[in-house]
């Protein structure tokens, strides 16, 4: 018998395919194997391959003894419970970095190239803005109200109320190509955020001029990272010994050692690297389960990756190519928010993609995030 505690695997409405462990199912015969990672894989009919994780799904009694009707009802509900829907149809032309504010029941998020700082109210379905006098990167909750930014080269504080900024830091003063790129706060309240060169022509950019940064609550500011390319993605694992960190033109996601005290990184290694259907990665959040979800920009998904294996685990595929970022909100943050963009398509590719710039909302996943820290200054 099985006993079944979360949803499957899945990718969209179907299943992520990466072969693991098979069950080979006929009209007359059944059978399953396992390995270490606990997937399966079932064929229901003979062409019909769908993937589950048994990790996620079941306290497993007899899986010797699995029923096709079970494995079939099992199936046919994994397949509807991942639900997609456009909740911020006012579109962006890159948005990114998506924050969901416990205190105003709402989403906040940053459209780049818009130059603007947005806030969606999830209670009125309403979209407010503070435009800005650069391009935008990233945002982060204060602890004590308001919002700390990353915008140009310089850090700043946001007063969504007066829409006043007030510049905290100016840096790479050097490089006036660059600019900031996506960012989080850490544990400890301290905001870390990273840079990169702008194209200068469509597709042309410096390499290895960007870097990371972290803010800390005295204003004073530590260069993590040199030589990165597009500085992006970032979280902590829920032990707060690793930090992970994407640099976009390496394909792939980075490991650190963390010091939590310090707020230091050490000891880079790769630890997951796309593949080439999942395209560039770029924003990124961890769930409760410390497993990471990572934004395929030009790979219209999101996929889940496990830390401990360094393996993919789950697929979501959206309606939009230039997925950007992702985050966990909502009353028990079970719901997923993804942001997209749609600077970077052509007419024809517009044409095809109606929802490009739209913001996502993922339900029915069968896990839940974090609240996220807010930054302590």
């Amino acid at each position: 018998m099985l006993r079944f505690r979360e949803q499957p695997v899945a990718e969209g409405v179907g299943f992520d395919r990466e072969p693991f462990s098979k069950i080979w199912n006929n009209r007359t015969r059944s059978k399953l194997t396992e390995d270490k990672d606990r997937k399966v894989e079932v064929n229901i009919e003979d062409d019909n391959l769908q993937l589950l994780s048994l990790t996620q799904l079941a306290e497993v009694a007899e899986v010797w003894a699995v029923d096709l009707k079970v494995q079939t009802r099992l199936m046919n509900d994994a397949m509807s419970s991942i639900k997609i829907e456009s909740v911020v149809k006012e579109k962006n032309r890159m948005g990114e970095c998506p924050v969901w504010e416990e205190r105003e029941n709402a989403l906040v998020y940053v459209d780049i190239n818009s130059q603007k700082v947005c806030r969606w109210n999830s209670v009125t379905n309403e979209v407010h803005s503070v435009s800005v006098d650069a391009r935008v990167g990233s945002v982060a909750l204060r602890k004590c109200g308001g919002y700390v930014i990353a915008l140009g080269t310089r850090f700043a504080f946001l007063n969504w109320e007066t829409e006043s900024v007030t510049t905290i830091a100016e840096l790479e003063q050097d490089k006036p190509n660059n600019r900031f790129n996506d960012g989080k706060v850490d544990p400890k309240g301290r905001f870390f955020a990273g840079t990169m060169a702008e194209e200068t022509e469509p597709g042309v950019r410096a390499r290895c001029q960007g870097a990371l940064y972290t803010l800390f609550s005295d204003y004073s500011v530590v260069k993590q990272l040199d030589q990165v390319n597009i500085s992006n993605g970032l979280d902590w694992s829920l032990d707060h010994r690793t930090f992970f960190h994407i640099d976009s033109l390496a394909y792939a996601v980075h490991a650190f050692d963390y010091d939590v005290h310090t707020g230091k990184i050490a000891c880079g290694k790769v630890l997951y690297q796309l593949e080439k259907e999942e395209q560039m990665p770029d924003g990124m959040c961890i769930d409760a389960e410390g497993k990471l979800w990572v934004a395929c920009i030009d790979g219209g998904r999101v996929i889940r990756i496990d830390p401990e294996t360094g393996k993919r685990i789950q697929t979501v595929k959206l309606p939009a190519s230039r997925i950007t970022s992702c985050c966990f909100g909502g009353k028990d943050y079970s719901e997923m928010y993804v942001t997209s963009a749609y600077d970077g398509l052509d007419k024809a590719s517009l044409a095809k993609e109606p929802r490009a710039g739209e913001i996502f909302k993922i339900t029915g996943l069968g896990v839940k995030g974090i609240p996220q820290y807010s930054y302590v200054a």
